[in-house]
């Protein structure tokens, strides 16, 4: 069978191609600890899915409009104004199914062939892979050593085909963070080039140490060359409903619409009345999943940089960390698989992530203390008997 050649411009997702071999060796009889999924292991709060069966038994079940229901809209609109002080209105909002369709459908919406879109790297693999898929040219900028953004590096990367610059703080996979000042110089940048900008913001609400993520909407002159994108997967542990959406100009909006009309339709209608619970229900599950996590942040940074030859900083956002453990490796992929396989602990390969990811290896602290604790010691006498240093 022949394939259209933009099939192979998409490569298998490394997490997912991990966690297949993972399911693969569970079926087999064996146990796994499971580290490299960026996932919540926490259950949707019980006021969400009775929002959702509520619905299902009065019988909401039919489309919505593409761009989703008024009122769930109208809700994202008024939290994007209590984070960012912004007046978003419902015109300027469009729900999906996933975050990820939001960022596909924008790109989709906004990239000409040959376009050049800056994306600091290490980065989540997806937005250089539908960059490519759109005919864009993904150019990857470096993060500082802290994995803080290097203002030079983006000012260096920019040129005439620049359209856009994604920002994703927190980052996946680095856990680092943007600060307001380093934000503001990117839409100072965009003002003056005339480029978009995409800031996905999803887990703008797991910060630690007393950050607070500032959101592109922040900026009033960034208002109208910017693509919000948001969700409701980490915020409410809710992967699995796909459910996510954006914040942009009323013409892109629309454009993102027209695709979605074309492709999904909308998302589906009653997950729609679950996350418009999520927004108006009690907010107090957030606090204290960001604890959680952060008292496993602490412990699983610590343990790490006991390993000799190991350095892991300390993330101030998102539930990854992702230590250099090139004094050992210099092949992620072969140590990750070798990993799983012998000391059976599941992990995604630094490489998958792009530009400065070789050498290094993710690790999602999205599961319980006892298997992180348990996962870090396996990969330390694995790391051990390897030698290197």
């Amino acid at each position: 069978m022949r394939l259209a050649s933009r099939m192979s411009i998409l490569p298998p997702s490394g997490t997912i191609g991990m966690l297949e071999i993972a399911r693969r060796m569970e079926k087999e009889g064996k146990t796994i600890i499971h580290l490299e999924v960026g996932e919540p292991d926490f259950d949707t709060p019980s006021h969400i899915k009775t929002a959702a069966m509520r619905a299902l038994e009065e019988g909401f079940v039919k489309y919505t409009e593409s761009k989703g229901l008024p009122e769930l809209r109208s809700a994202i609109a008024s939290r994007v104004k209590e984070k960012s002080s912004c007046s978003v209105d419902v015109d300027e909002v469009i729900v999906t199914p996933g975050a990820k369709h939001a960022i596909f459908c924008a790109l989709l919406a906004l990239l000409e062939p040959g376009d050049e879109v800056v994306i600091t790297s290490p980065t989540w693999p997806t937005y250089k892979d539908i960059v490519r898929f759109t005919g864009g040219a993904p150019r990857e900028v470096p993060l500082s050593q802290d994995y803080s953004l290097d203002e030079e590096a983006i000012k260096e990367a920019i040129c005439e085909k620049t359209r856009m610059v994604i920002l994703n703080s927190p980052n996946n996979p680095t856990g680092g963070v943007i600060s307001r000042e380093e934000m503001k110089a990117v839409v100072d940048l965009a003002v003056d080039h005339g480029f978009y900008i995409m800031s996905d913001e999803i887990y703008d609400d797991l910060t630690y140490d007393g950050f607070k993520q500032t959101s592109i909407l922040s900026f009033e002159e960034a208002r109208d060359i910017s693509v919000l994108i948001h969700g409701f997967s980490k915020s409410y542990a809710m992967t699995g409903w796909r459910i996510g959406y954006a914040v942009a100009p009323r013409e892109v909006v629309n454009a993102m619409s027209k695709i979605q009309q074309n492709t999904t339709t909308c998302a589906a209608s009653f997950v729609q009345k679950a996350a418009l619970e999520a927004l108006r229900g009690p907010q107090d599950f957030i606090e204290e999943m960001r604890r959680e996590y952060d008292r496993r942040r602490r412990a699983l940074v610590k343990a790490l940089n006991e390993i000799d030859g190991v350095h892991c900083p300390t993330p101030k956002g998102a539930f990854y960390v992702f230590p250099d453990i090139s004094a050992y490796v210099k092949d992620s992929e072969t140590f990750v698989e070798r990993l799983l396989k012998e000391k059976g602990v599941c992990v995604t390969p630094g490489k998958a992530f792009g530009l400065g990811g070789e050498g290094h290896i993710r690790i999602s602290y999205a599961a319980s203390m006892e298997s992180i604790l348990e996962g870090v010691k396996r990969i330390r006498e694995l790391l051990l008997s390897m030698g290197g240093r």
